[in-house]
């Protein structure tokens, strides 16, 4: 197949039908970096809602509504924090695809999978070295 000549992929169902030999064509890396960058904007116009809702906060008198306001805001914080270190790992999936990295396991090589990229697109390591990664961590922590 000639990546020059073919047509987009355009959901998830015509990724996992490509051929196993065309992991990582160009063709796959265009549908990833379209995912990623989709997701990128999504999160961009979410993290702004947060900032402006944030904003907009008024003083409130009674000390129930007070503290009401002051628990949501503080999830509010936790939600743009999350949101935050996800651009910061979507952003570094973009520099993998530009690098030709972008799919395979930063500690074995190996491809980390279709299936394992469209549940995290900003996986960087395949099934078995998450395995390992989080078999070592368990290890260390106890």
């Amino acid at each position: 197949m000639n990546d020059n000549i073919s047509s987009p992929i355009e959901n998830q169902e015509e990724l996992l039908a490509e051929p196993a030999e065309e992991y990582m064509s160009k063709r796959q890396l265009d549908f990833f970096k379209r995912l990623l960058t989709a997701q990128r904007e999504e999160l961009s116009r979410s993290a702004e809602e947060t900032l402006s809702h944030l904003r907009e906060r008024t003083a409130l008198p009674d000390e129930v509504d007070r503290a009401q306001d002051e628990e949501e805001h503080a999830l509010e914080l936790r939600v743009r924090d999350r949101e935050r270190k996800l651009l910061r790992k979507i952003d570094e999936a973009l520099l993998r695809i530009e690098r030709g990295e972008y799919g395979w396991c930063a500690e074995t090589g190996e491809p980390i999978g279709l299936a394992r990229l469209l549940a995290r697109p900003t996986a960087t390591l395949s099934l078995e070295g998450q395995e390992r990664k989080e078999v070592r961590e368990r290890m260390f922590d106890h």
